[in-house]
C-alpha cells in the first residue's frame, strides 16, 4: 500500500539504506519506498510464520525520549517507545487510536504495519549523555509493547537497557512479552546501579479467551511462568491484572482463579485495571464482541455509554475484590499507576549514583536482594 501524503512524523527517515537494497537474510525490501515514511524509508517483510502478513517500516527517529504532557497525570515524565503498532494484536489495546497519527487505521494496520525506530538504542545512549539529562525515571511499555514479537528480530531493547544502565537512569518495563527473559542479565546489571521495576500484564488466565482477544501474545500461563523466572533471579516482579473484561473475566470465580495463579507465580504485587475503550480501541473491541459474544453488546453499551471508562462504582468493586483476594494470598498490592513506579533498587555495591540520580539501597532480605515496587 502506497501513500502520497506526508506523514505527521516527518522526522522519521532511514538514510543509510536505499529502498531497493537487499535486506538481511530471510527478508525482502520493497523496490520503492513509502512516501508516508520519508523518501528513503524501507518497508520490509519477513518470510517466517510469526511475521507473515506483517510489514515493518524501518525509520530513523530524531529523538527517542518522549516527554509526557503534564495533563496526562501519569506518574512518570518520560517514556521510550521503540515501536509503533503492535503484533500482539490485542483487540482492546488503548494505543490503537495513535496509529491514526501516521495515517494508518486503528484495526488491521495497527496489528500488521509496525513502525521500527531502528536507531532507538543509538539515540538513547546519545540522549542520556547530554548535560541536560537529570536521570529521571523512564517508563517503557506504556504505549505499545516493547517486547512484542518484532523485538525478537530487531533486538532494540538490549541497547536501550544498556544505555539506561550506563546512565544510571531509573526505569520500568510493562510487558506481555516473555522475550523479556532474554535480557535478564542486563536487567540485573542495571538493577545493581539504579532503580528498575518489572511488571507482566496478565488480565485473566483463560487461555481460550486470550487466544481470541489477544491472539499475538504469549499465553497467560507463559507470562506467569516468566514472572516466576524473574523472581527466581532475585528480581521483584509485579503483575498488572488488566484488562478485566466486564461479563467475560469479572466473576468472583474468575477473579479468584486469576489472583491465585498470580500469587503462585510469586508476583510482588497485583494491580487490577478494568477495560477502557478509547476511540480506535472502542470500535475494534466492539466489533470483536459482536462477532464472538453478540449477546453482550447491549450490556457493554449500557455499561460504557458513549464514554471510555466503566462506572466508578464498578471499577471500585473490582479493585476491592482483587485487593481482598490479594491479601488472602499474601500478595502486596499497588495501584495501577504505582505499579509502574519504583522506590528502591538492589544493592548498588561499590557503584555510586550518577548525575541527578537518587539511588536507594534497601536492606537485604533473607531470600536475596530484590527490586521493590510501590
Amino acid at each position: 500500500m502506497f501513500y502520497s501524503e506526508a506523514m505527521r512524523w516527518d522526522g522519521l527517515q532511514l538514510h543509510d539504506q536505499g529502498a531497493g537494497d537487499p535486506g538481511p537474510a530471510g527478508t525482502a525490501a520493497r523496490p520503492e519506498p513509502l512516501a508516508l515514511f520519508g523518501r528513503d524509508a524501507v518497508a520490509r517483510t519477513f518470510d517466517t510464520p510469526g511475521f507473515r502478513g506483517m510489514t515493518f517500516y524501518e525509520v530513523h527517529a530524531r529523538s527517542i525520549i518522549n516527554k509526557v504532557p503534564a495533563a496526562s497525570r501519569m506518574p512518570f515524565q518520560f517514556t521510550i517507545n521503540p515501536y509503533r503498532g503492535c503484533g500482539h494484536a490485542c483487540v482492546y489495546c488503548f494505543a490503537r487510536g495513535t496509529h491514526g497519527y501516521l495515517d494508518l487505521d486503528a484495526g488491521l494496520d495497527f496489528n500488521s504495519k509496525i513502525i521500527v525506530k531502528v536507531n532507538a538504542a543509538e539515540l538513547a545512549r546519545k540522549e542520556f549523555t547530554r548535560p541536560g539529562w537529570a536521570g529521571e525515571h523512564v517508563a517503557m511499555g506504556t504505549n505499545v509493547d516493547c517486547y512484542q514479537r518484532a523485538e525478537g528480530r530487531y533486538r532494540l531493547m538490549p541497547g536501550i537497557i544498556g544505555a539506561l544502565r550506563d546512565a544510571r537512569s531509573p526505569f520500568s518495563i510493562l510487558t506481555k512479552g516473555t522475550l523479556l527473559l532474554r535480557d535478564l542479565d542486563l536487567l540485573e546489571e542495571a538493577a545493581d546501579v539504579t532503580t528498575v521495576a518489572l511488571n507482566l500484564s496478565v488480565g485473566f488466565t483463560d487461555a481460550e479467551l486470550s487466544a481470541s482477544v489477544e491472539p499475538g501474545t504469549p499465553a497467560p500461563q507463559r507470562r506467569l511462568e516468566a514472572c516466576s523466572a524473574i523472581t527466581a533471579r532475585g528480581l521483584r516482579c509485579g503483575v498488572l491484572m488488566g484488562p478485566v473484561l466486564p461479563f467475560l473475566t469479572d466473576s468472583h470465580r474468575q477473579l479468584a482463579e486469576t489472583v491465585r495463579q498470580i500469587a503462585a507465580a510469586g508476583a510482588a504485587s497485583v494491580s487490577p485495571v478494568v477495560l477502557h475503550l478509547r476511540p480506535g480501541a472502542r470500535e475494534w473491541f466492539l466489533a470483536w464482541l459482536a462477532e464472538h459474544h453478540p449477546e453482550l453488546v447491549p450490556r457493554y453499551r449500557l455499561l460504557y455509554g458513549s464514554g471510555a471508562y466503566a462506572p466508578k462504582d464498578y471499577q471500585q468493586r473490582i479493585s476491592a475484590e482483587v485487593a481482598r483476594l490479594a491479601r488472602q494470598h499474601g500478595i502486596g498490592r499497588a495501584s495501577p499507576a504505582a505499579a509502574r513506579s519504583v522506590r528502591s533498587v538492589r544493592s548498588a555495591s561499590s557503584a555510586g549514583p550518577g548525575p541527578g540520580t537518587a539511588v536507594a539501597r534497601p536492606p537485604k532480605s533473607p531470600g536475596g536482594v530484590q527490586l521493590s515496587l510501590l
